[in-house]
């Protein structure tokens, strides 16, 4: 069995969990987005408590070791990568090596939208009902301005990044839907 890593990364709200949910749909893999191990760790530690970041590290260990090494036909991860800290690259690269030593195709994606769009797509229900952490939508879009500030959540236009296989998406205009079909053709990933 072919077996196939999809990473999907970008800012907040672009659409990495619902582009994710559309191409598991059609290709069979199965979605890991990041707020599913982020929020099984906030209801038992605060963001800060360094229990918090054991455990969601632990949690996401062991499915990427259960599916690298597993009957398994692929994962879809998502995840917000800051393009300025080589240590989210290098977190990317032995996500990417554990996976190929398995004998995976491995594919990253990153996203890209406009920020008004993003303040959208942030109070959608979807995420809300996915996100629980999000569900103040004071609070989230706050955080969403203040990272984006500190933090490049995105390549620029014609910068080298160190992924073989790898394609950036503008999503702005384009439907969850759309975005999966043109990542399982770009790849070549198979129907479910």
């Amino acid at each position: 069995m072919d077996k196939t890593l999809v990473i999907i990364i970008g800012p907040h709200a672009v659409g990495k969990m619902t582009v994710g949910q559309e191409l598991e749909k059609i290709t069979g893999l199965r979605l890991f987005h990041n707020h599913m191990s982020i929020e099984l760790a906030l209801k038992l530690f605060e963001f800060s408590d360094p229990e918090y970041k054991i455990l969601n590290q632990t949690i996401r260990e062991t499915v990427f070791n259960l599916f690298a090494k597993g009957d398994f036909k692929g994962l879809i991860f998502t995840f917000m990568c800051d393009f300025d800290v080589q240590s989210e690259f290098d977190y990317l690269n032995d996500l990417i090596t554990l996976f190929k030593s398995n004998g995976a195709k491995c594919h990253v994606v990153e996203l890209c939208a406009d920020f008004d769009e993003r303040i959208e797509r942030n109070k959608s229900e979807n995420r809300l009902y996915h996100k629980e952490s999000k569900r103040n939508i004071e609070f989230s879009e706050s955080e969403m301005r203040r990272t984006s500030k500190h933090h490049r959540l995105n390549s620029y236009d014609e910068e080298k990044i160190p992924f073989e296989s790898y394609v950036k998406i503008d999503n702005t205009n384009l439907s969850s839907e759309t975005v999966a079909k043109m990542i399982k053709d770009k790849f070549d990933i198979a129907d479910k």
